[in-house]
């Protein structure tokens, strides 16, 4: 199987749409800005969205449903919201069509909405309208729910994963009784998305605060885990916030507390994407493909008979439907490939490409040896492996193979934190390093927009039980208390 990926060192962006498009992830769709998630891609979605699921679950949340329009007037009761969203919203107008006569199919002018209705990109308004009607008393709260959806942002540059008009998500959207338990709430999410990052898809990452220009909009705190890919952007790959009264005031939420008074509810709301299936590409693979961590592999294990007749094969399948059960009765997902429509390099390379953890190759004379050749995606190493207790070898090695990949993650990002005590020292390692970069800010607005204006680097955020040193900022020379950590991102 020629897979002809273009090195990531020449070109990374084209290497990644090669990787998504040729190891069958998704490809581009006939509606401009939107993707076709194909059957390999969706499966490892569903992996990543059966653990995080199971995770909300276990912190008390339960899962529901609202609709995907949301009427225009929603989105003006919060000022910063409808702001931070008015460039990127898709609206319906009207609700028929009909054919004028010539053939054409046309907008019916007579059928216009008595309100425009915005195609959901994000769903507080909605959420909170709801909300009204489901807390009166202290009794209702906290009230605690998550959606899994698509919603839609229209975007004018798109990238497969990272940035399509339409994407799913899941969002979660909170209502507490005090201000402390929602901020309780908010990094209580982050560090749900924090350990599914590290211990599920092995990507390092940084959990911080955004600032005042980088929050979302209508929250009063952000807080994020920030990810490095292998070309140095950062990625942000979840974010959790903490919306203060803000949407309880614009849509009247209001309870009944313990002591008798009526008070607006205090909210958060937090969310990833399928963006992670682009952190999950570029943070781990390399010019040969895909490399997934074991935990979120559609297929852990893939065995390739070798034969030259009926009878090796015959052999051969017996070995393996034996070791599959065993395999499958640890929760190892394996598959068994015996297609005679393709040689066995054919598949090796189909197998590398699409990522597989570990690859068994058995022929005749493993048969007459006892033995397997077993090959490792992250390191690319074969060895000769005794049949006799492989499943818990194989079980072992996954486990080995899951640790390796964050920790050579874990390496990279660690080598590309560098800290920066001049605006040159800045801008050179922001051309030459890459990564991120540690630096004072004297914390206001105008500094940061300047150096993003002039670097195109952002303020990924100001990491949580931060360092607290004293310094100047790099750009005024005014007094700062601690290092913020800037990069180009995605």
């Amino acid at each position: 199987m020629s897979k002809g990926l273009t090195s990531k060192n020449d070109d990374y962006s084209q290497w990644y749409n090669e990787i998504v498009i040729k190891a069958d992830l998704a490809e581009h769709s006939s509606v401009k800005g939107c993707m076709v998630i194909k059957p390999y891609g969706y499966s490892i979605w569903e992996k990543m969205q059966a653990v995080l699921d199971q995770k909300f679950k276990d912190t008390g949340h339960s899962n529901a449903y609202f609709p995907l329009f949301i009427p225009k007037s929603y989105f003006s009761k919060e000022a910063a919201h409808v702001e931070g969203f008015a460039t990127e919203c898709a609206v319906v107008t009207h609700y028929r069509l009909k054919n004028d006569g010539n053939g054409n199919i046309v907008v019916d002018e007579t059928a216009k909405l008595e309100e425009e209705l915005i195609v959901r990109p994000t769903s507080e308004t909605i959420i909170w309208n709801t909300y009204k009607g489901w807390i009166e008393s202290y009794r209702d709260l906290p009230l605690l729910i998550n959606q899994w959806a698509n919603v839609v942002r229209w975007e004018m540059r798109t990238r497969l994963f990272l940035r399509t008009t339409e994407f799913l998500w899941q969002e979660g959207h909170t209502a507490h009784a005090t201000s402390q338990e929602a901020i309780e709430e908010t990094e209580r999410m982050l560090d749900v998305y924090a350990d599914f990052s590290e211990n599920w898809m092995a990507v390092p990452v940084v959990k911080g605060k955004k600032t005042a220009n980088e929050r979302f909009a209508g929250a009063l705190e952000t807080y994020c885990i920030e990810a490095l890919m292998q070309d140095g952007k950062a990625l942000q790959a979840g974010t959790s916030h903490f919306l203060g009264q803000n949407f309880a005031k614009a849509f009247d939420v209001k309870f009944t507390s313990k002591e008798g008074k009526l008070e607006h509810v205090w909210a958060t709301s937090w969310g990833v994407s399928t963006r992670l299936m682009g952190a999950l590409i570029m943070a781990h693979s390399d010019d040969a493909g895909l490399v997934l961590p074991p935990k979120l592999a559609p297929i852990q294990v893939v065995i390739v008979p070798i034969y030259k007749g009926d009878e090796d094969l015959q052999k051969i399948s017996l070995f393996v439907d034996e070791l599959i059960v065993k395999l499958k009765g640890i929760g190892i997902s394996v598959k068994y490939d015996d297609r005679d429509s393709q040689r066995p390099g054919f598949k090796f390379a189909e197998y590398e490409l699409k990522g597989v953890p570990i690859r068994l190759a058995i022929g005749g004379r493993d048969m007459e040896n006892g033995t397997v050749e077993l090959a490792r995606r992250d390191t690319k190493e074969k060895s000769t492996v005794p049949q006799e207790g492989l499943d818990l070898y194989i079980a072992n090695l996954l486990d080995e193979i899951q640790a390796n990949i964050f920790n050579k993650a874990l390496q990279f990002r660690n080598e590309h934190i560098t800290e920066a005590n001049s605006y040159e020292e800045f801008k050179s390692l922001l051309d030459d390093k890459t990564g991120f970069i540690a630096a004072h800010w004297d914390g206001t607005p105008e500094t940061e927009k300047r150096i993003k204006d002039e670097t195109k680097a952002t303020i990924r955020c100001i990491p949580l039980n931060n360092k607290q040193e004293d310094g100047v900022c790099m750009v005024t020379g005014k007094p700062s208390t601690q290092r913020v950590l800037f990069a180009r991102a995605y």
